[in-house]
């Protein structure tokens, strides 16, 4: 075989094996991309798996039996914040997606989409009816100029038939633009899922209010009882001494009694708590007549007597016959004209009526507005060290002044206020979350009267177990107005005088949420994402540096990279 026919078959050789490495490669190529449609994995490389949805999440998602449409009202021109939430959004949808088996379908939708106004108010009335809340927002046009767009950024989803809003921004006027959008979005998983769970599960947890104590009328609590029954069914009643009668509720609410409970009714409660019941206490040690305050202009403030101090001593706390002042706090209209002449009011900041601290770092007071309370006590916990975990949720601010009890409370007080100096009870404790076994009240006393029922057992001690308490009932009470004999609740901490709106109906929800529902959710509002902003006075600093480093050093790097390329080839064909 001469030379000639030996390179014909080396050439022959060599278009084979290409031809083989090719084949090879496009077969890959093809597996490789038949994989990713077929399967679906990514790895999640920030610090707080900020793309890795929860355990609870996937569970709730692969447990869709249908499908499930989300339409999202985040189209459309917006300030690049919203853009930015648009995008998590996307994103989380995306993930939604693939853990339901494609069962989740969304879309988004621009409400200002139509050059109609009539029909884009339509839209945003038909959105508002809903449940979506609107907000405004200013953000520059194309033509350099500052225009204002209302944007809905939220979402309405649907399910078997039925259709549930998720309302995405959260508006805490303490932070700033950038803060709240942050919080937002660090907030999407828990919105949508939550929304997800209560839509699609066959099980509706029921929820009481309850009565026969003088509690707060169902006007009163109109407007939480209307937000709770978006996830719950919500009862109200009379214990009557029934043990059992409340075994059927998740969790119950004491809102603002004013007479004493009864033991029976006392032993009603504890038990269930014993079986695992989650009781939300709004109380008052001390009782103060508004209404008293307004047409006289002078009330006294009393201890409530409502037979429930040894209850949640034994369970961990004391609630102190003690008022709150607060330098931080709301105001309320003084008529400040002479007697005879016609009445004028003008704003006032009243101390009683402090504006509490949700701590940030739990879940139930995460990411929440201030709360506005009137005529606050001081909440203590106490004893069952070790055995009951204690974690305070709201507190007075540092410039707080403790008042005991009996105490005139004047109007005229407005314009002779206490020394500033005297504010040094920083820091009050006003609502607490206790966790853990509780120890019956009713343990070691004769307990025959209250069971009527040989079948009913008692327990000295609960399985593990939760209850908060608030040491103001107004903190749930919203005002009413009274329209041709109709009563209509108005919004839960809507401030009728400011129109600000404080984090009480939230913090009501969270709290029930907390106490009825699985730990499993709770697991998801815990999340934390850290909020990496700019350093604006580094970037103006060295701005100067990072232009030269964005834009030189990229050009430098070519031109090395062909002087050596150069170099190397010279060497290499000289």
């Amino acid at each position: 075989m001469n030379n000639k026919q030996c390179r014909k078959l080396k050439r022959k050789d060599l278009k084979i094996k290409n031809l083989v490495q090719f084949s090879l490669t496009i077969l890959i190529l093809g597996l490789i991309i038949y994989l990713s449609s077929v399967l679906y994995f990514r790895i999640d490389l920030t610090s707080e798996k900020r793309y890795t949805l929860t355990n609870a999440t996937r569970n709730i998602l692969r447990n869709l039996e249908q499908e499930l449409f989300i339409q999202v009202y985040l189209e459309g021109e917006m300030p690049i914040g919203f853009k930015n939430m648009r995008r998590a959004t996307k994103e989380l949808l995306d993930e939604f997606r693939i853990y339901s088996g494609k069962k989740v379908i969304y879309e988004f939708i621009n409400p200002a989409e139509s050059h109609d106004q009539k029909v884009r108010n339509e839209v945003f009335r038909e959105l508002d009816s809903k449940g979506l809340k609107a907000t405004n927002a200013l953000f520059s046009d194309k033509e350099g100029g500052r225009s204002q767009k209302i944007i809905f950024p939220g979402a309405i989803v649907n399910y078997n038939g039925m259709e549930m809003a998720v309302n995405l921004l959260k508006n805490n006027p303490l932070l700033n633009h950038s803060q709240n959008l942050h919080n937002s979005i660090e907030g999407l998983e828990y919105e949508f899922i939550h929304v997800i769970k209560n839509i699609s599960s066959d099980t509706i947890y029921k929820v009481a209010f309850i009565e026969g104590h003088g509690e707060l009328d169902e006007y009163q609590v109109g407007d939480i009882t209307m937000e709770l029954a978006r996830f719950y069914h919500v009862d109200r009643g009379i214990i009557g001494g029934k043990p059992g009668i409340l075994d059927d509720y998740a969790a119950v609410i004491v809102a603002k009694p004013r007479e004493a409970f009864s033991e029976a009714d006392k032993f009603v409660i504890d038990q269930y708590i014993m079986n695992g019941g989650g009781v939300l206490w709004l109380i008052d040690a001390v009782r103060v007549d508004w209404d008293s305050l307004e047409q006289t202009g002078v009330t006294v403030g009393l201890i409530e007597q409502i037979n429930l101090d040894d209850q949640l001593f034994k369970y961990g706390v004391r609630i102190n016959p003690k008022l709150i002042q607060d330098i931080n706090c709301a105001i309320i209209p003084i008529n400040i004209a002479f007697v005879g002449q016609q009445p004028k009011y003008v704003p006032a900041p009243w101390l009683y009526f402090p504006l509490l601290f949700p701590l940030e770092n739990h879940p139930v007071t995460k990411n929440l507005n201030l709360i506005r309370s009137e005529f606050v006590n001081v909440i203590d916990t106490v004893g069952v060290e070790g055995r009951i975990k204690k974690k305070i949720l709201l507190r007075s601010s540092k410039d707080t002044r403790v008042v005991s009890v009996p105490v005139f409370i004047r109007l005229e007080d407005i314009k002779d206020p206490p020394a500033e100096r005297e504010f040094n009870k920083p820091f009050q404790s006003a609502a607490v979350l206790l966790e853990g076994e509780f120890e019956s009240v009713f343990k070691n006393r004769m307990i025959s009267q209250y069971i009527k029922n040989q079948d009913v057992d008692f327990r000295d001690h609960s399985i593990p177990n939760r209850m908060i308490i608030v040491a103001d009932g107004d903190v749930i009470r919203n005002e009413v107005s009274v329209r041709a004999d109709r009563i209509i609740p108005l919004t839960l901490g809507q401030d009728r005088y400011t129109q600000q709106t404080y984090g009480n109906k939230e913090f009501i929800l969270n709290a029930v949420h907390y106490l009825a529902e699985e730990t499993s959710l709770v697991e998801i509002r815990s999340r934390t994402l850290t909020l990496r902003l700019l350093d604006k006075t580094k970037i103006i600093n060295e701005k100067f540096k990072w232009q030269l480093i964005n834009t030189v050093l990229p050009v430098l790097i070519l031109v090395l990279f062909g002087l050596v390329n150069r170099y190397f080839r010279k060497r290499k064909f000289a």
